[in-house]
């Protein structure tokens, strides 16, 4: 890991639906502004920034940081699809952690547009080429539903078949998702629902409904990394650091026909275990984990990929209250990706900051007791998964 990375702050803006926001560059501003602050330093003292959008023009990074102002840094433009904020925050914890640089400040925007995403470019070869290929060699009615949806709720199904589970088991993840959001003021859908609207709201594909979906959601996060010795130096905080962090891609075993690995699973296991040996902990010890809950079925598959829970143990780990206050692991305090919104490029550093908050003991209504080590989870098709485990100094 090289030397020692701090998390000297961490700022978000509330996320809001496509009707309601502001544009990209107000949202990226207040989101760098309110980090900035929360570290207690200028933009004149951070010598790098990597900024994270999945739809929009290229140097939109820099459009966006000159609003808080024009320093001559490094700007590094990132897309990684729903892994683009973690991506970011990987670039900026590696710059740290070689001594590339002391202070470097990584975020995310998304303005997204209303309706499910899409590719954008129909003249060449699609990123998704790899992965649709799989999906219409199993599934004959795949083309009737959405890209993402397809993927995750295919998934789901495979689940389901694989260990017996009721696929209204996943219905339990929104409800939960919902409780944990309405203690979050940074977050969209806060109005609580019942497993039965979730199972009783338009289907879209296998075992997913519209309520057990991410909607399409803009916002903005940010986090200014340092090293500890810059920290101390400067006279910021040093309470949270980054104890371990791994990027993983694809590997033939994503398109080996098996769906659960094909969203994912075997990228997002070997980036929690790279993780865990590094920091010599294990998965039993976390207390709270923010994981990419893009869809119910891949909160599930989550679970076990992390090793919060044995393979095919998850409705089981979900029926016991494991997943939630009072329970083993509180997943998603923020209220995840389903209720707190899901603006691509800000999604991984707006786990970040929860996560910072709830190790320094700032959650609130949300607050995790006894959470001395915490863990991100964020994937993005195509493929990246980024975990990152953070640490609260003793």
């Amino acid at each position: 890991m090289g030397q020692k990375v701090t998390v000297a702050g961490v700022g978000m803006v509330p996320f809001a639906t496509p009707s309601r926001s502001a544009t990209y560059d107000v949202l990226a501003e207040g989101a760098i502004k309110a980090a900035l602050a929360d570290a207690g330093i200028d933009l004149a003292r951070v010598q790098q920034a990597y900024a994270g959008y999945v739809y929009g023009d290229s140097t939109s990074g820099q459009n966006a940081l000159y609003r808080v102002g024009m320093t001559g840094l490094p700007v590094v433009n990132v897309n990684n699809n729903c892994s683009t904020g973690s991506s970011a925050l990987f670039l900026a914890r590696q710059a740290v952690s070689s001594g590339a640089a002391d202070c470097v400040l990584a975020f995310g925007f998304e303005q997204m547009q209303r309706g499910a995403l899409k590719e954008h470019w129909d003249d060449r070869p699609s990123a998704f080429a790899r992965l649709d290929a799989v999906i219409t060699s199993t599934q004959v009615d795949a083309a009737s539903a959405p890209m993402a949806p397809r993927f995750f709720g295919a998934a789901g199904a495979a689940y389901c078949d694989r260990y017996g589970m009721d696929p209204a088991v996943f219905a339990q993840i929104s409800v939960k998702a919902r409780r944990h959001a309405a203690n979050n003021p940074f977050a969209v859908f806060t109005d609580q629902v019942t497993v039965e609207e979730v199972l009783a709201s338009p289907p879209i594909f296998g075992p997913l409904t519209r309520l057990q979906c991410c909607p399409p959601t803009c916002g903005a996060a940010a986090a200014i990394v340092t090293s500890e010795e810059f920290a101390r130096r400067h006279g910021l905080r040093t309470d949270v650091a980054i104890a371990a962090q791994a990027m993983t891609t694809d590997t033939p075993s994503s398109f080996g026909g098996d769906l659960t690995k094909l969203v994912g699973y075997d990228m997002s296991k070997a980036a929690a275990w790279q993780v865990y040996e590094a920091a010599g902990v294990s998965p039993e010890d976390i207390r709270v984990v923010e994981l990419h809950d893009c869809f119910t079925t891949n909160e599930v598959l989550s679970y076990e990929a992390l090793g919060l829970t044995p393979e095919g143990t998850a409705e089981k780990f979900i029926a016991d209250g494991d997943n939630t206050y009072g329970g083993r692991v509180v997943t998603n305090p923020s209220g995840g990706l389903l209720s707190k919104g899901h603006p691509l490029g800000a999604t991984g550093l707006a786990q970040c900051a929860e996560l910072v908050w709830q190790l320094r003991g700032d959650a609130g209504p949300r607050q995790v007791e006894d959470a001395s080590l915490a863990l991100q989870h964020n994937i993005g098709l195509g493929g990246a998964a980024v975990v990152t485990l953070y640490e609260r100094a003793t």
